[in-house]
């Protein structure tokens, strides 16, 4: 028993911060007394926190849970790199039964945070994006790999800087993406050349379209091809995010402001 003291003392000793995951009131009361910073992360701030990192997306995991608070709170300087931090948070039942002592640099940067967060389109919109992205990854097309490119946000300048190449299926329809239906039709259009366009709100504008911003000052990194190219060029041209499905290395990439800001294996996700 006193090894198991021993050990919850140095969990929390001469931490720099407390990072408290969705906390409800009377829990968050019992750490307002302690001298370090305690930072509150969740969906919405209804304890008046501060400071407080927003949660927009209901991460399943703890990893992803844990590195988003972590990235959110080094982008608004909370935090410095190499913190010591002790994350509070739920992982069974829902109550917070789960203590993770961490320094901030532990995770490389991901962008997840920016890429969630600052995008103009719903952060559940750009979620459900991404999944789709990652399933397409994961098994291909009839079992073999395919390339995609989703263009999200601001889709009113996204269809003024492109042009169709073929009819478009969604012209009259009023589908949203994460509907299960909706995405095994993304998936299926996904054989075809040309971009998907997907409003801030979910809505699939259009299929089947050849983006025509022009890519002079676009810096992607050496390997990546034309679809990629497109995806910089629309994002610096327009406010829109872009996600890429690679057919060469299967990787699932985002664009924002003409600059990569994440690289996921899909097998790994």
């Amino acid at each position: 028993m006193n090894e198991l003291r021993d050990l919850l003392g140095d969990l929390v000793a001469d931490v720099d911060s407390v990072f408290l995951f969705s906390p409800n009131a009377s829990f968050f009361e019992g750490f307002e007394s302690l001298d370090d910073e305690v930072v509150v992360v969740g969906p919405e701030n209804a304890l008046d926190a501060e400071p407080f990192v927003e949660l927009p997306l209901d991460f399943t995991d703890l990893e992803g849970r844990l590195r988003f608070g972590i990235e959110g709170a080094l982008e608004q300087g909370i935090v410095d790199e190499g913190e010591e931090v002790l994350c509070v948070t739920e992982v069974l039942d829902g109550t917070e039964n789960t203590l993770v002592r961490v320094q901030t640099n532990d995770f490389s940067p991901s962008g997840v945070y920016d890429l969630f967060v600052n995008s103009r389109a719903e952060a559940g919109v750009v979620r459900d994006v991404f999944e789709v992205a990652i399933e397409l990854g994961k098994k291909g097309q009839k079992g073999k790999p395919v390339g995609a490119l989703f263009v999200v946000g601001d889709a009113g300048k996204v269809m003024n800087k492109s042009r169709p190449l073929s009819y478009n299926p969604f012209e009259k329809s009023h589908v949203h993406v994460g509907d299960p239906i909706v995405n095994v039709m993304l998936k299926e259009f996904s054989r075809l050349d040309g971009a998907f366009v997907i409003s801030d709100a979910g809505k699939i504008v259009s299929a089947y379209r050849y983006l025509e911003p022009s890519a002079e000052g676009v810096d992607i990194p050496k390997g990546l091809g034309a679809r990629h190219m497109a995806a910089g060029a629309i994002t610096r041209d327009t406010n829109a995010t872009a996600i890429v499905l690679s057919e060469s290395d299967g990787l699932v990439r985002a664009f924002k402001g003409g600059e990569l800001v994440l690289e996921i294996d899909p097998e790994e996700y």
